[in-house]
């Protein structure tokens, strides 16, 4: 295996740095857009995204950032191609490359990502255009019988089949499989839904030769379902989870980078500094780096404050550059309310 898919592998989690996910689907910027009342046409998706990407210093928070694929072949204002810039910049791009997902047939209420078909094609031609890492997300869904092992074996061998076609292209594959928080369930359903998933998951990468060395994990964190009576507090996420990746989640891989999967922004700060502050059976020292690879946990405040407007690209750029800060010192275990306060003010 290319020596270089370490070297990237590791490069995304270095010095406390995390991922920006800026791929998301036409339909769903369209929906962030709606909440702005702004029009997702292509030229207002590009203004976002520059506004996003020239951030001053952005690249002392973040590592890299997975793109889309009309953003891949989009540019700068002054017509630099955005995987170019972000490179420039000392920030690794990267490309989401499934193509969604939909019912799986047979599996009331559960989903199976799909994309294979001419993944080999689009990889080659994604490294072409300067993507060094992709993205594939598989949805497991908590309710009344599932996750069935059916769902979870299916997208389990779609995510190790996504992880062997990227290497062989010297991309490195993140692999997300996401256990989602949406619906009533305690944490330790979480917890078990997420073990069998990631055990799972694995199975299928040792099986079909991927190289763990070369890939990062995209988890969510075990959580309580957002309609649960009882939420965990930040220090039970972080116990749960940290359980959950010593059972199931091998040494060999050099990085996890969470998702946010729905929680405020804050409170993917919050948890992640849990994480990575804990001490006792689970605390100390761990085989992986923790980071980050939040979507709507970094922008959210970002596209609020810019608003579809030239006037307030340096507004929307301050937020984006609070939260990616925030984030970074949740890796090193040292958020806090008062850094929150202080690089409001900043």
């Amino acid at each position: 295996m290319p020596a270089d898919l370490h070297e990237t592998a590791r490069a995304l989690v270095a010095d406390d740095r995390g991922i920006l996910a800026a791929d998301e689907s036409s339909g769903t910027i369209e929906k962030r857009f709606d909440s702005i009342q702004l029009e997702s046409t292509e030229e207002n998706r590009r203004a976002y995204r520059d506004m996003l990407f020239t951030t001053p210093g952005l690249e002392e928070f973040v590592s890299g950032v997975i793109l889309y694929d009309e953003t891949l072949r989009q540019a700068t204002g002054d017509g630099t191609p955005f995987a170019t810039y972000l490179a420039d910049k000392g920030i690794i791009p990267g490309i989401k490359v499934d193509t969604g997902a939909k019912d799986l047939a047979g599996a009331h209420g559960e989903k199976v990502t799909e994309g294979l078909d001419g993944l080999r094609e689009r990889l080659e031609e994604y490294k072409g255009l300067g993507a060094r890492f992709a993205k594939w997300r598989a949805v497991i869904t908590i309710g009344d019988g599932i996750p069935t092992a059916y769902c979870i074996e299916t997208n389990a061998h779609a995510l190790a089949r996504y992880a062997a076609l990227c290497q062989e292209q010297g991309i490195v594959p993140i692999v997300e499989p996401e256990v989602l928080m949406d619906a009533d369930n305690d944490i330790e359903t979480c917890y078990r839904a997420t073990k069998r998933t990631l055990h799972k998951v694995f199975d299928e990468l040792y099986h079909q030769r991927v190289d763990l060395e070369g890939i990062l994990l995209k988890p969510n964190m075990v959580i309580s379902g957002k309609g649960s009576p009882t939420q965990a507090s930040a220090d039970e996420v972080a116990d749960w989870t940290l359980r959950c990746f010593h059972e199931a989640v091998p040494a060999a891989v050099p990085g996890i980078v969470f998702l946010s999967g729905g929680q405020s922004d804050q409170q993917a700060s919050q948890n992640l500094n849990a994480i990575n502050s804990l001490s006792g059976p689970n605390g100390g020292p761990q085989p992986w780096v923790l980071s980050f690879s939040y979507g709507r946990a970094l922008q959210a405040p970002a596209l609020k404050a810019w608003g579809g407007s030239a006037d307030n690209v340096e507004a929307g750029q301050s937020f984006l550059a609070l939260r990616a800060r925030c984030n970074s010192a949740a890796v090193g275990g040292r958020y806090s309310a008062e850094l929150e306060e202080l690089a409001r003010s900043t």
